[in-house]
């Protein structure tokens, strides 16, 4: 025979109430235990739903931002570069920007950071409910080119143009040809004023016309993207991140005379 719990678990069930069933058990030993109301019973019912479904759509919306590592704002080392202050970094945590629809350019040599603050701030957009994709340079011409007959490339596309902030890596990391350029041009077109945008280059924009290969082109990239902007330079004389905390094989050893 079935017994109560169990009818109301699958009550809960019917409802979607997935998490709520499965901790249901646990929850009315708990409510007879410390003797909660029936208030305080269902306060902690909702409650506990409501967190479940809120780190399901964290871990969905990870997957589907498509991070190349793990990487957080607690693991970046602010005091170890010069391209912002805490002033400045605070203001990038208060994501603001993402709803006035900024882009932020992160130009610097290849080990400063650019592509952790992109990933940290993009976790961080994702822990606030926004929906973030991060992207190569390479990865999102070749989606362009192949979304019409790829269907990997078509359901990554629609990730894309639905999210809240577009992150893009190692832009003009190389030179594209004009086909490729008039493709990127038309997403940037359809996208502005749509979405924010995160880019890292270690070009600065006025030098990204030679690779485009088109000036006019580049002009009316650039005009969208720097409309509403913040250029965060990182220094051609500060020292790589990757090489200041690489892993080595072989232990310093003082010099053998």
């Amino acid at each position: 025979m079935t017994s109560p719990i169990e009818l109301l678990q699958e009550k809960c069930r019917t409802l979607r109430l997935a998490e709520t069933a499965k901790e249901l058990p646990a929850l009315l030993r708990n409510a007879e235990s410390d003797s909660w109301t029936y208030h305080e019973f269902i306060n902690e019912l909702l409650t506990h739903e409501m967190v479940c479904r809120e780190k399901k759509t964290i871990h969905r919306l990870m997957q589907w931002a498509d991070f190349p590592y793990p990487k957080t704002l607690a693991d970046y080392r602010l005091e170890e570069q010069n391209a912002i202050g805490d002033r400045q970094f605070k203001l990038l945590k208060d994501l603001n920007w993402i709803e006035e629809m900024f882009t932020l350019i992160l130009m610097g040599p290849p080990g400063t950071g650019k592509t952790h603050l992109s990933v940290g701030l993009g976790t961080l957009a994702i822990e606030h409910g926004y929906q973030v994709t991060f992207v190569s340079m390479g990865e999102l011409i070749y989606i362009l080119k192949s979304r019409d007959y790829v269907s990997k490339s078509k359901t990554r596309y629609k990730r894309i143009t639905t999210s809240d902030l577009i992150i893009i890596d190692d832009v003009m990391y190389m030179t594209v040809d004009p086909k490729e350029a008039s493709l990127f041009f038309q997403f940037i077109y359809d996208m502005y004023d749509k979405t924010a945008f995160i880019l890292t280059s270690n070009k600065g924009p006025n030098e990204w016309g030679k690779f485009l290969g088109d000036t006019s082109l580049t002009t009316a990239i650039l005009d969208r993207l720097l409309h509403r902007s913040e250029v965060i330079s990182f220094g051609e004389d500060e020292e790589s991140m990757r090489m200041k905390y690489r892993k080595t094989l072989f232990p310093e050893v003082s010099a053998q005379t």
